[in-house]
């Protein structure tokens, strides 16, 4: 009786144990990282996409913005965490190719995290008011050449600081930094409000932060930097321009963990991300907004942050916009 009893004991725990092991990822649920504010670009595009991502993962997803230092506090909380695909990362365009291009100090590099995708695509197009006597860059470029001409953005080291830059590079100004005024705002949306009170004379900016103030007139876009069209935007393409560098020009957002994330659950990610991706309820919010849904897989996501991070650190290293602090 009592050699049963002990057999029974153990083989029950020969059970558990191999269930402990066998136990599938995952099994509890994930925290997801938003490392910047509630209301941003980041924040809406995560938590538009967490139900049905939730629905494909069948665990919880744990909602938190991290924030500060430009995207910088809410990476490093991901980058420090166990590779188990319990801790992931909403990355974005500024977190994961502006910072590391411009920002010589930055405590992480890419090479500290591992993308599972990037799934959203925000067009940049640049705007002015209407009234400002500017209808197409070829306007825009003679005014920069003319002297008194002003960008703004949402800040020093941003994504609408080095736009700014590139695109009037790219049209052949030589010193962007000194021949058009750089005005620095807090945040995207008074980087707009600067241009419609006429602080600024135009701004470079990502297209769904453009959208309503476009389809209400109150702002007039000149391009987009695209290869192709943007719904809501008729103006031509950085490709229709003869300028088809500024394709890497565009904001996104993606899904990472920390570096030595396993194969395994790079892959479930692949999978969940496919079907959430294709929810219509999605799409429609995001498409309205300017997005454009685009899905890669791991490898065309390292390669194609891996490729703008190197675009973007030529432009900062060429204009010495480089911050050291």
């Amino acid at each position: 009786m009592k050699l049963r009893t002990f057999g029974s004991v153990f083989a029950l725990g020969l059970g558990l144990t191999a269930g402990a092991a066998m136990a599938e990822y995952p099994e509890r649920p994930i925290n997801m990282i938003i490392p910047y504010g509630a209301g941003g670009a980041t924040d809406i595009s995560a938590r538009t996409i967490a139900e049905p991502l939730g629905n494909a993962v069948g665990e919880a997803l744990v909602m938190a913005n991290v924030t500060g230092a430009g995207g910088a506090t809410g990476s490093v909380a991901v980058q420090n965490a166990k590779a188990d695909g319990y801790t992931m990362l909403f990355a974005r365009v500024g977190s994961h190719s502006v910072n590391p291009a411009m920002k010589a100090t930055l405590p992480y590099t890419l090479d500290d995290f591992r993308f599972v995708t990037v799934y959203e695509i925000n067009p940049v197009a640049c705007a002015v008011r209407p009234d400002a006597g500017i209808d197409s860059m070829e306007d825009l470029i003679a005014k920069v050449n003319e002297g008194g001409v002003s960008y703004s953005s949402s800040g020093v080291g941003s994504l609408l600081h080095l736009a700014g830059a590139m695109v009037l590079k790219e049209f052949g100004v030589e010193d962007p930094l000194t021949q058009a005024t750089h005005i620095p705002q807090k945040g995207g949306g008074a980087a707009a409000t600067a241009v419609l009170n006429g602080t600024a004379t135009f701004l470079c900016t990502n297209s769904s932060a453009l959208a309503s103030f476009v389809s209400n007139n109150q702002l007039k876009p000149l391009m987009v930097t695209t290869a192709e069209p943007v719904v809501g935007f008729d103006v031509p393409t950085a490709n229709d321009l003869g300028k088809p560098a500024l394709n890497q020009l565009v904001g996104w957002t993606g899904i990472a963990g920390p570096d030595g994330l396993p194969d395994d659950v790079a892959e479930k990610w692949g999978t969940w991300m496919a079907a959430a991706t294709e929810d219509a309820t999605f799409r429609e919010t995001m498409e309205a907004r300017g997005s454009v849904i685009e899905l890669m897989d791991p490898e065309a996501a390292n390669a194609f942050i891996q490729g703008q991070y190197e675009v973007f650190r030529a432009l900062v290293d060429d204009l010495g916009m480089r911050i050291e602090g």
